[in-house]
């Protein structure tokens, strides 16, 4: 029985592709990618610390890894680094679109245009560019699995943060379109979406006790996530059923429920 779990949850053999997975969320998917044995790609704007971590996940778990520079804002950018991925391993089998930034924590009516267009650009355009290229590749290899990480604040209301929850609400939806089109050529499609959890991009919000404590009490389980508590769902979704695709998993601890 353990010979077939472990199998059922191998990578060895697959080439995955994370974006942003040098840090935080996208650190911990990297890991367990890593783990399952897949060649690791780990791309962002910030190629030297990519070039880190592939090193440090090369040599952990003995696969081939590698970290490349990639601006997802940039279509050059993107088209050019799943071309190089294509060429080194000779097929792209899971994308992870992790990248994203954060909100710039105003009232709607006080953003500006580029406030907005600088979020959407990078959480929904990002995730639309790389998606594109990738399933281009997926379409001529007949299968392949996308892996979009959204948010709860694609599904609830966070005061401060219209701009944010409005990307992350087209990327669920830019997911289940995705699903249906890229159905016929063995392609899947799905979503994460997290809750709130300790990473370094939540250091500072997170240091202040009134914020934790505010999250605690309207979460059902009353605690903030650890970013490790993804690590299953996505080895799930990089490893899951051809049966499976246009799904979302909400790892919240029950917040998007209240």
């Amino acid at each position: 029985m353990s010979d077939s779990i472990e199998n059922t949850f191998s990578l060895a053999g697959k080439t995955v592709l994370i974006t942003g997975g040098y840090r935080g969320i996208g650190l911990a998917i990297t890991e367990i990618l890593a783990a399952a044995k897949a060649n690791i790609v780990i791309a962002s704007r910030n190629g030297e610390a990519c070039q880190k971590v592939a090193r440090e996940m090369s040599e952990q778990y003995q696969i081939e890894a590698v970290g490349m520079k990639m601006d997802i804002c940039s279509t050059e950018q993107v088209d050019e680094t799943i071309n190089a991925v294509v060429q080194r391993f000779d097929k792209l089998d899971v994308l992870v679109n992790n990248s994203g930034v954060d909100s710039n924590q105003k009232l709607f009516v006080k953003m500006t245009d580029e406030d907005v267009n600088k979020i959407m650009d990078t959480n929904f355009g990002g995730t639309f560019r790389t998606s594109r290229a990738a399933a281009r590749e997926m379409m001529k290899q007949k299968n392949g699995k996308i892996i979009n990480v959204a948010s709860i604040a694609g599904k609830i209301v966070v005061a401060g943060m219209a701009e944010y929850c409005a990307s992350k609400a087209a990327v669920r939806h830019l997911t289940r379109c995705m699903a249906v089109e890229l159905a016929p050529y063995g392609i899947q499609v799905n979503t994460i979406c997290p809750g709130f959890f300790y990473t370094d991009m939540t250091t500072e919000a997170f240091s202040n006790p009134d914020i934790v404590n505010s999250l605690t009490k309207k979460t059902p389980i009353k605690r903030i996530g650890n970013a490790d508590e993804l690590k299953t769902t996505a080895l799930y979704l990089a490893t899951c059923p051809p049966f499976v695709t246009g799904t979302e998993i909400f790892v919240d601890g029950g917040y998007s429920l209240i």
